[in-house]
């Protein structure tokens, strides 16, 4: 785990330097770079490590393999003690015991196509000296970022976007970018929000050639979204194979030469890691969550239980108010970009307290996507059918209900509102009413909104399909990333195996829901290690009490924040529904603060990182 750079461009050694430390906090152990010059061209890489497999500065990066290939990686590929013992044979030999020299013997056995042999979560770049080119790519599920600019002539890259935007002066601010994110909450790949900076989608390599400065990319892998590959075997069958590969799955990640922990929120998904994890090491386990003074967001108990059934060594991390606030006014300086998810403090707090004892936390992401764990797959099983009625009668009745007082009543308002079932679905995830988005239609629909409109499968799949795309690449991969590398932190999620991903869509819906029954599967796997009784409650988010932060103790930050004259200068916005919105939540009649944190981040990153820069 660490952070990347390189680029074509002709940059001061000590700007590469400052380039590198604006992202230090990524990788501490050491700070490096090189630059490489054949016919005239210059290609600089620079890389700083979190040192987590063969400590020895022998696998510092940037790395040199047979002479002429150099790599710098970021993430892990878990598999690469068996692809190893493969290539091996093949005749190829290793000074050290990284996976960072694995890939590159890879590269050069199996060319482009070294990536489908790769189990993990990677963002790499391979500079071939002798075919004069740049090949990279980017781990199937997104977990690991990669930020690039290429004019058309030029290269740059980096794990993240400040360290392009140090030193470069042809960028903007991107309008389009902002409409997304008030839209989304986050930006979606390909944009960034920057217009001349853009992200390498998941599953996809790219090959930059030196010589023209042409850039091309290939998608290597996707889901099955046609249903192609279905699951024959019974319920009971199905169970053991996902026992199987979850075992697998923890077991390769608990592998590192560093203090490796789990993140235990007493929930399904980070329990069954949990537990697959105490089966899986003779160690005994170190487990963290999180406690909240709050005791309607405190579910620190229900941790606790699990880690006393499992024996784990587990640790309770207070969130402090004034801690939580100093996090907020430094936000924009880990996440690069504006970023609305408010669950990323609570996550940084996990972060910077779980780095204190381990250097290697395995969470439980990827669940609920893969196993059909959000509650809005229960809306899509039961309330969907309301798109049965015909358009014109839900019409007229949210004509109705908008003007009844109850404010649940004005949601299903608006939400009867959309044609079908898909629109309705995109209303769930951005939020019904976006009446403070100018043109919000528009940024509604995104690249990979094809996974929800097909018709190869039910709506249940296809919106899994979907979440898996968009809401954990794009949203919870990024929370993750950024909230743990901010302290140092390398993150793993068995749930976000290829394999386990792949399975579960290859299951028949009933599997993994059944009634009321979500994550039925896993839950079933669950229970052969941890009491039924443990989990027999409501599904609870991440969540930190910002609702009653921005009424009572942060108001007149708030307020102060997003007055009249700081609101003139955010596009995309009405200023007046704004207001209205931001007053609903003071007087206590509709909770805004999802509208008010997503504004306050904008603002945030618009005067800071944004400063000087153009929007258009």
């Amino acid at each position: 785990m660490c952070g990347i750079y390189g680029t074509t461009i002709t940059y001061s050694e000590n700007q590469v330097k400052d380039k590198l430390k604006r992202t230090a906090f990524r990788g501490p152990d050491k700070m490096g770079w090189q630059s490489y010059t054949k016919n005239d061209n210059t290609i600089t890489f620079g890389h700083n490590r979190l040192s987590i497999i063969d400590l020895d500065p022998r696998s510092d990066q940037p790395f040199t393999y047979y002479e002429h290939i150099h790599i710098v990686f970021n993430g892990e590929v878990y598999n690469f003690r068996k692809l190893k013992g493969t290539l091996i044979e093949k005749g190829y030999t290793f000074r050290t015991s990284s996976d960072t020299e694995v890939l590159c013997a890879a590269y050069l056995e199996y060319g482009e196509q070294c990536v489908n042999h790769f189990n993990g979560m990677f963002a790499f770049v391979i500079y071939d000296e002798k075919k004069q080119v740049l090949f990279g790519a980017r781990d199937r599920l997104g977990q690991k970022p990669f930020y690039y600019y290429h004019n058309g002539t030029d290269f740059e890259f980096s794990s993240q976007l400040s360290s392009i935007q140090l030193y470069n002066d042809n960028l903007s601010i991107s309008k389009k970018a902002i409409g997304y994110y008030l839209t989304w909450g986050h930006i979606p790949d390909p944009y960034s929000i920057l217009n001349e900076v853009q992200k390498l989608k998941a599953g996809h390599t790219f090959t930059y050639t030196i010589s023209n400065g042409k850039l091309s990319t290939n998608c290597y892998w996707d889901i099955d979204y046609k249903g192609k590959t279905t699951y024959n075997g019974s319920y009971d069958e199905a169970k053991e194979t996902l026992d199987g590969l979850l075992h697998s799955a923890v077991s390769m990640r608990l592998f590192a030469d560093v203090p490796v922990g789990v993140f235990l929120s007493g929930g399904i998904d980070s329990s069954a890691v949990a537990a697959v994890a105490t089966k899986s090491s003779n160690a005994k386990i170190k487990t963290f969550s999180v406690k909240f003074n709050d005791a309607e967001y405190d579910e620190s108990q229900y941790a606790q239980a699990v880690a006393t059934h499992l024996e784990t060594d587990h640790n309770v991390i207070h969130c402090d108010y004034n801690e939580g606030l100093n996090l907020i006014e430094n936000f924009s300086h880990y996440y690069d970009e504006p970023f609305a998810d408010s669950s990323a403090i609570p996550s940084m707090l996990l972060a910077k307290h779980t780095k204190e004892q381990v250097t290697v936390a395995l969470s439980g992401d990827g669940g609920d996507e893969s196993f059909l764990g959000y509650s809005r797959y229960n809306w899509a099983r039961t309330k969907s059918k309301l798109y049965d009625i015909p358009y014109p009668i839900r019409k007229a009745t949210s004509n109705v209900l908008k003007h009844v007082p109850n404010y649940k009543l004005k949601i299903v308002a608006e939400g009867l509102k959309a044609k079908n079932r898909n629109l309705a679905y995109l209303s769930v995830m951005t939020g019904i009413n976006l009446s403070y988005v100018n043109d919000a239609k528009q940024f509604r629909d995104i690249d990979d909104k094809f996974y929800l409109d097909h018709s190869h499968k039910n709506l249940l799949e296809r919106i899994s399909d979907f979440d898996l795309k968009t809401y954990l690449n794009y949203d919870i991969n990024t929370k993750v990333d950024r909230a743990t590398m901010a302290y140092s932190l390398e993150a793993r999620s068995p749930l976000m195996d290829y394999n386990i991903v792949e399975f579960a869509r290859s299951l028949p819906t009933e599997y993994k829901l059944q009634g009321n029954n979500q994550k039925r599967i896993l839950k079933d796997v669950l229970y052969k290690y941890a009491p039924k009784e443990f989990f027999d409650r409501p599904k609870a988010g991440f969540a930190i009490p910002f609702a009653t932060w921005f009424r009572e103790d942060l108001k007149d930050y708030v307020l102060s924040e997003l007055d009249d004259e700081s609101l003139k200068n955010i596009p995309n916005i009405n200023i007046e529904n704004v207001k209205f919105m931001i007053q609903q939540h003071m007087d206590g009649s509709w909770n805004r603060y999802p509208l008010i944190w997503k504004l306050i981040v904008l603002k945030q990153w618009l005067n800071i990182q944004g400063k000087g820069l153009t929007i258009k």
